[in-house]
This record gives structure tokens, sequence and C-alpha cells, in this order.
């Protein structure tokens, strides 16, 4: 994802960027694993872009057409159609072949709101807002800036939120179950001392992690943690074990969180028991990792002026 949002200002000639979707998945429809830069050339030669176009430079001083590039990109990533087997290294999947023969014409971000898997890591703010899907629709003349600027940032922590639940569902449970121990101790439930630790290992007994919520840890909350695939959800046995754990423990609250999801049966167990259990799933986990800054980087920051009323009185 590129650094600064294209505002599709009048003044450019460039297609709009969702008009790149289609070409980027033609180019990768021969099957082979591009890196970044050769697919970004080859898309601009199909597209036809002309050298003033190429010239075209955001504020920021990148270039507009990469920008562009970049946006279609991240969403059609974020609906699954591209694969990006490593880092910068991008691959056409079955979703995306199925997108070009359904859809002759340039594709269209209501097309891929058709995707089940592009809709699953909103964040839960942009999801309950008013324009809950202002982040996915062209702008246009009439938009006010404070909503082009939150749409924007919508967008941006959508993807990114896409993007953590990808890298946590590829690495190895142990390194889960720290990510969930670290989120924890970031929201301030080990105290300054961020007294979590991981104790996740063979035969732990169905707990991955402790936080001592006092110096002495006379109060703890257990955790378990699966890393699961977005089609495999958590059922209530899962549960049901996990509270055998905290009863082994003499304890009464947890916290179960999974990159996947939580079955309606697992929900209503966990509303019926007397133990306190905290349910966190992929959307939440991701929503939460950006807000308090694990395994995510602030890239940019941009300032908002007004004129300073007190000086000029």
């Amino acid at each position: 994802m590129n650094d600064e949002t294209d505002l599709n200002d009048g003044a450019s000639t460039l297609p709009t960027w969702h008009r790149f979707m289609r070409p980027l998945l033609e180019v990768l429809s021969d099957g082979a694993v591009w890196t970044k830069h050769p697919l970004e050339n080859e898309v601009v030669r199909k597209v036809g872009i002309t050298e003033a176009q190429r010239a075209e430079l955001l504020p920021s001083g990148q270039h507009r057409v990469l920008n562009r590039i970049g946006w279609a990109m991240s969403y059609l990533v974020r609906a699954k159609a591209i694969a990006k087997p490593s880092r910068a290294v991008f691959q056409i999947t079955d979703t995306g072949r199925q997108l070009l023969a359904e859809h002759p014409g340039p594709l269209s971000v209501a097309a891929l709101m058709q995707i089940p898997a592009f809709n699953e890591y909103v964040p839960t703010k942009g999801r309950n807002a008013p324009n809950a899907q202002s982040h996915t629709r062209t702008t246009d003349e009439n938009d006010d800036p404070t909503e082009l600027i939150e749409a924007g940032i919508q967008s941006f922590e959508a993807d990114a939120a896409a993007e953590l639940i990808r890298r946590l569902q590829e690495q190895h449970p142990d390194f889960f179950e720290q990510v969930v121990v670290d989120l924890l101790n970031a929201m301030g439930y080990g105290g300054a001392e961020q007294r979590g630790q991981r104790i996740g290992r063979s035969g732990d007994g169905g707990v991955d992690g402790v936080i001592d919520q006092d110096a002495l840890g006379l109060s703890q909350i257990y955790v378990q943690a699966k890393r699961y695939a977005a089609d495999n959800a958590v059922q209530r046995p899962e549960l049901q074990g996990f509270i055998g754990a905290l009863a082994g423990r003499g304890a009464s609250q947890g916290v179960f969180v999974t990159t996947s999801r939580f079955s309606q049966g697992a929900r209503e167990y966990a509303d019926s028991i007397p133990q306190r259990i905290v349910l966190i799933d992929g959307p939440r986990l991701a929503e939460l990792m950006i807000q308090y800054r694990v395994g995510v980087q602030v890239k940019k920051t941009y300032d908002v002026v007004e004129v300073d009323e007190d000086y000029f009185d």
C-alpha cells in the first residue's frame, strides 16, 4: 500500500485508481510470480500511460500513477484476487481469474464487495459508521474534505487489518501466542510492568498465556490463542476445553483469541457460563492491534491546519 491517498483530483489526466484493477489481473493472468517493480512497469505499459502522465507527482513527491496502481493492488490483495507469496511478490489466484471471467469490462469496487474476503476485516468503527462504505467508494466534488480524510484512514486501516491476519496465519503458533500476550500488555492488562507472559507449550493444559493484574499475581487472566484459517471457526468444544483448563487453575476469567471467528454455538456457550470469558475474533483482533500499535507502525502523519484566532485577537 502506498503512503498517500490520491483523491483523483480533476487536474490529472490519469485513469482513476480502480481502472488499474483489471490490467493488474490481466498481467498476472500468465500465472507467473511477479515482483513489484516489473509488475508496475508492465501495467503502465499495458494501460498506455504517456510520458506526461508518468511524470505527474503527488505533493509528497510520489508518482501519481504508482500511487493509483498501489491502491488497485491493495484492494485486489484484500479481496484475495492476488496472493502475496512473500514480500513485494504477487501472483493471481483463482478468485482473480474468476473476476476476469465474470467481468469483461473494467472492474469496480462493487464487484470486489461481493467477495466475502474483501469485507472480513473492515474495522468495527468503519462498519458502524453512518457512511460505512466510504472506504470503498470513489470520491467526487461534493465530498467534504474531512470525510475524504476519514475515508482514506478507514481504507488504510481495512487493508492493514487484512494484511495483519494474513501474516498471523502464516506464522508459527508460538509467534501468535506471543502476539496475543504483547497485545494484552499494550492494552494495559499487565500494568506498567507488563506482567504478561506466554506459557503455551506441549501439555500446557489448554492455556497459552497468563496476565498478572497485580504485582503479586493474586488476580490473573488466562489466555487461549488459536491461529485458525478464516473458514475454520472456533466451536463450542474448544471453549469447553478452555473453561476446563481455567477450572483446573482455580481461575474465573479468561480471554480466547482467534484469527478466524467463533461459531454461534460457541458464543452462546460463552454467554451462558458463570466464568467471564472474552471472545476476540479476527476482525476485532486486527482492530485492537492497529489501535494499540502492535505489529503496525505509523508510516506517515499529516497535519491539518486552521487559522489561529487567538493570534489575531
